[in-house]
């Protein structure tokens, strides 16, 4: 899903980051960049608040939307917690889809290329998982 919406925030229009890339990151600078396994706020740097795409149903299934791409969008995980589970309809935002450009991957051409060139992002087992999703994602780009 954030390869189809071009890792572009289908709330606000932003550019958003592969969420390996963030972590590689903080991996690689750990003082400069740091990141807390359960998100604690204050204790992980704000771009993963503002730049890590993750989905969100326009239509909440609570509220009867439906759990299918048509009604699955990207968006950051700032606004997805300031839109909580209520419709998008309520909010009064425009939805921005705009026009998804090829080069909108997210850095994760970035990513792939760290992985190979640094060791220690390899060593990491959470990243392991997250390389194995930016391949996938290569490939159907």
């Amino acid at each position: 899903m954030f390869v189809r919406d071009g890792f572009l925030d289908c709330y606000s229009g932003a550019r958003l980051i592969f969420p390996g890339t963030l972590r590689a990151l903080s991996v690689l600078r750990p003082f400069e960049f740091p990141f807390h396994p359960n998100w604690k706020f204050g204790e992980c740097h704000p771009a993963y608040w503002d730049l890590s795409p993750t989905m969100d149903h326009v239509i909440p299934i609570a509220a009867g939307g439906a759990d299918d791409e048509a009604n699955v969008v990207t968006t950051s995980m700032k606004l997805k917690g300031a839109k909580s589970t209520r419709p998008f309809a309520e909010l009064g935002w425009r939805r921005e889809r705009g026009t998804v450009h090829p080069d909108l991957e997210g850095l994760l051409s970035w990513f792939l290329w760290a992985w190979q060139a640094h060791d220690e992002l390899r060593a990491h087992a959470s990243l392991r998982d997250w390389h194995r999703a930016a391949a996938e994602y290569a490939v159907d780009a």
